[in-house]
C-alpha cells in the first residue's frame, strides 16, 4: 500500500486529497483539506499553500508528509481579470465644476442662482446683487448664522455652501429659509466671484434641474456647445439630493477622449472588433475567430493599456518574455462604471459604460513542472504534473450519489470555468474558459462604487438583510428576521451581510435593493453566460439537449444562489442540474483532487 495526495491549485484556494492504493488496486480515501493559493495561480508562490494543505491533510491521519509516495498536480492555468472602460470622456474644468453629493443633511429645498461670495467678504456685498455665500468651517454655526441675519437686510443672499455638517443648525437660525449644501470638504476651491446654480431637493426626493444639462442651461444661461460640454456633470448628479454647478469663464471646458480600442482575435480566422461595439459584439467577434492562438489590443487605447498590462504582470511572475505570453480565451460583460469628472470639488463621478473582461493567460514555459520540481526538493516525496484539470474534475464529478453517464461537470472557480463532457466509453470532451468568481466581485466592485475589494466580495457571498429596529431586521427577500436580544445599535439603519455567526455592515450608504440588482445582475452575467458557452463548447453538436445530466463543483457551487440560477437557465434544456456532492460527503468541493486519485488508479490499473 502507498499513500498519494492529489492536489488542485485553483485561483482562490488548493485543494488536497489523500488517499491509499492498494497493491492489489483498491483506492481508499483517506483525508482531504484546503487551503487560501498563494501567490498567482501555476507560478512558483503556490508551493507554500501545497505544502500547508498536504500537511494539514496528512496531519488528520496521524502521518508526516514524507509518508506520502507521490504527489500529483493539476495543470493550472492562470487567469487575470480586469476592466476595460468602452468609453470615456472625461469633462476637465481648470478652475472649478460642481459639487453634488448627497450629505446626510442638507437643509431648506428649491433652486437659486448668484454670484459666489464668501462669508469671510460679506462686507463687500453689492445690494441688488444675488449671492451664493460660501461659509468654512472657521466659523461656528452660531457666528455664520448671526452674520447672514445681519446682512440679508441689505443684500440678497439666494443659498449658503457650507465646509461644514452643519445645514439644519444654521438653517434652523435664519430669519430667511435657503436652499443650503453642507459637507464640502474641499470649500477653498470654491471660486469667489463665479456664477453658481443650487438646488436642494425635499427628502425623499431628488434634485431635477442640475441632473438635467438642460436645467443647468436654464440656471446659468449656457448656450448649445456648453450645454453639450455640461452633459458629464449633469449625469454625474443624477440622484444626488443636492447640488451646486460652478459656470467658469469661456476656454476652462475641454473634453479629453481616450478612445476604448479594437480587440484582435488571432484564431483559425483573425477577427478585429471595436470595444464600443460591447459585449454580445465581442463574444460573437471571439466565437467567429475559432481556435483562439492569442489576443491583443490597439496600442494606445483603454483595451490596449488593459491586455498589455495582463500579459506584463505574467510575464513578472512567471519571469518570461512578453513575448512568450498568450492571451486564448476572454469573457467580456457589460456594466457601468464611475469615471471621476475632474474639476469636481466633492469626489463627484459619473456612471459609464464599460466592458468588464476576464482574460485566460498562458506562457510557453511549464511553471507547473517548476512547481513540482520545486515540492520535490522541499518536501522529499515526488511530484508529477497529472492531468488536465477539467478531466479531473469530471471524474471526481462522478463520485456525486445519483450522477451517472453520460455526464457533464462544470468548475466555477475564481478565475475560470472549466467543463467536461465524460461519456460512457471513457472518452471525454473538455473547454476552458476565463470569467469566474474574481470576475463577479469585481462587476460588484466597479458597478457599486465600492472602496474596498473585501466589501464585494462578502457581497457576493452572503445574503443581506437592514436593520429596521434594534430587534429585528428585513430580509432581501422581504421577510421579517426577530430577535430576542437586541441588535447592536452600530448595526441599526445599516444595511449588513449575514456571513456564518455574525453580521457585517456595509459601510457605503447605497439601498439594499440596489445591492441585491447588482449582485445578481453580475452572477447572471458571468456564471450563466459563460456555464452555457462552455456547455455548448462540448456538448456534441453543440446543442445543449444533447447533455443530460450537469454536475456544478468548484467554490462558486457553494455560493447560496448561483446553483439555483444555473438551473433554471438550464432548465428548458430538460437537463438535470445541481450541486455535485464529492464522494457523497465532500459537497461540490475536492472535485479535481479527487480526480487526480481516481486517475492515478486507472493508469495502474492498465498498466500506464
Amino acid at each position: 500500500m502507498k499513500l498519494v495526495a492529489g492536489v488542485d491549485i485553483g485561483n482562490s484556494t488548493t485543494e488536497v486529497c489523500i488517499g491509499a492504493v492498494e497493491d492489489g488496486g483498491g483506492l481508499h480515501f483517506l483525508s482531504s483539506a484546503s487551503r487560501m493559493t498563494t501567490g498567482t495561480k501555476g507560478t512558483l508562490p503556490n508551493v507554500l499553500g501545497v505544502r500547508a494543505a498536504l500537511e494539514e491533510a496528512m496531519d488528520r491521519i496521524g502521518l508526516p508528509v514524507r509518508a506520502l509516495a507521490l504527489v500529483r498536480l493539476n495543470e493550472a492555468a492562470p487567469v487575470i481579470g480586469d476592466t476595460a472602460m468602452e468609453t470615456i470622456t472625461e469633462t476637465i474644468i481648470t478652475e472649478s465644476s460642481m459639487i453634488g453629493h448627497n450629505p446626510a443633511t442638507p437643509a431648506g429645498a428649491g433652486e437659486a442662482v448668484g454670484e459666489l461670495l464668501w462669508l469671510d467678504n460679506i462686507q463687500r456685498g453689492r445690494p441688488g446683487v444675488p449671492y451664493i455665500v460660501v461659509v468654512s468651517d472657521r466659523f461656528s454655526y452660531e457666528e455664520a448664522a448671526a452674520m447672514l441675519n445681519h446682512y440679508m437686510q441689505e443684500l440678497d443672499i439666494r443659498g449658503l455652501i457650507l465646509q461644514a455638517d452643519e445645514a439644519v443648525l444654521v438653517e434652523n437660525r435664519l430669519r430667511k429659509k435657503l436652499p443650503i449644501v453642507d459637507e464640502v470638504r474641499r470649500i477653498e476651491k470654491v471660486p469667489e466671484g463665479k456664477t453658481a446654480a443650487i438646488e436642494v431637493a425635499l427628502p425623499g426626493t431628488c434634485i431635477r434641474m442640475l441632473s438635467n444639462p438642460y436645467g443647468i442651461a436654464t440656471l446659468l444661461g449656457l448656450d448649445a456647445e456648453e450645454t453639450r460640454l455640461v452633459t458629464p456633470v449633469a449625469r454625474s448628479l443624477i440622484g444626488k439630493r443636492s447640488a451646486v454647478v460652478i459656470r467658469t469663464p469661456h476656454g476652462n471646458i475641454r473634453e479629453n477622449v481616450l478612445p476604448a480600442g479594437h480587440i484582435t482575435f488571432h484564431g483559425t480566422q483573425e477577427k478585429r472588433i471595436n470595444v464600443d461595439a460591447g459585449a454580445e459584439d465581442i463574444m460573437r467577434a471571439l466565437a467567429e475567430a475559432r481556435e483562439i492562438r492569442d489576443i491583443d489590443g490597439e496600442a494606445h487605447t483603454n483595451v490596449g493599456n488593459m491586455l498589455t498590462r495582463i500579459k506584463t504582470t505574467m510575464a513578472d511572475v512567471s519571469q518570461e518574455h512578453n513575448g512568450g505570453v498568450r492571451i486564448t480565451d476572454i469573457l467580456a460583460v457589460d456594466t457601468l462604471a464611475p469615471v471621476e469628472v475632474s474639476g469636481a470639488l466633492a469626489g463627484e463621478t459619473c456612471m459609464e459604460k464599460a466592458v468588464g473582461i476576464a482574460a485566460m493567460v498562458r506562457t510557453q514555459q511549464l511553471p507547473m513542472r517548476e512547481i513540482a520540481a520545486r515540492l520535490e526538493q522541499e518536501l522529499g516525496v515526488e511530484a508529477a504534473v497529472a492531468g488536465v484539470e477539467a478531466v479531473m474534475a469530471s471524474l471526481g464529478a462522478v463520485t456525486t450519489p445519483g450522477a451517472g453517464l453520460p455526464l457533464a461537470m462544470l468548475d466555477m472557480g475564481g478565475g475560470s470555468t472549466d467543463a467536461a463532457l465524460l461519456q460512457a466509453d471513457g472518452s471525454v470532451r473538455t473547454t476552458h474558459q476565463a470569467g469566474a468568481g474574481e470576475l463577479v466581485t469585481m462587476l460588484i466592485q466597479t458597478e457599486l462604487g465600492l472602496r474596498s475589494r473585501t466589501t464585494a466580495e462578502q457581497i457576493k457571498k452572503y445574503p443581506m438583510g437592514k436593520v429596521e429596529s434594534l430587534f429585528h431586521l428585513r430580509l432581501e427577500n422581504g421577510a421579517m428576521q426577530f430577535f430576542e436580544e437586541s441588535i447592536d445599535p452600530r448595526y441599526y439603519g445599516h444595511v449588513v451581510l449575514l456571513a456564518p455567526g455574525e453580521m457585517l455592515r456595509v459601510e457605503e450608504d447605497i439601498p439594499m435593493e440596489k445591492i441585491l440588482q447588482v449582485r445578481q445582475e453580475a452572477k447572471r452575467k458571468v456564471f450563466v453566460t459563460n456555464a452555457l458557452r462552455a456547455l455548448r463548447e462540448i456538448a456534441p453538436g453543440h446543442d445543449l439537449r444533447s447533455i443530460p445530466n450537469v454536475v456544478l463543483v468548484g467554490g462558486s457551487a457553494e455560493d447560496f444562489e448561483i446553483p439555483e440560477m444555473l438551473m433554471q437557465a438550464l432548465a428548458e434544456y430538460r437537463i438535470v442540474c445541481g450541486r455535485g456532492n464529492i464522494r457523497g460527503q465532500e459537497g461540490p468541493r475536492n472535485a479535481v483532487a479527487t480526480g487526480l486519485l481516481m486517475s492515478y488508479l486507472a493508469r495502474q490499473d492498465t498498466g500506464g
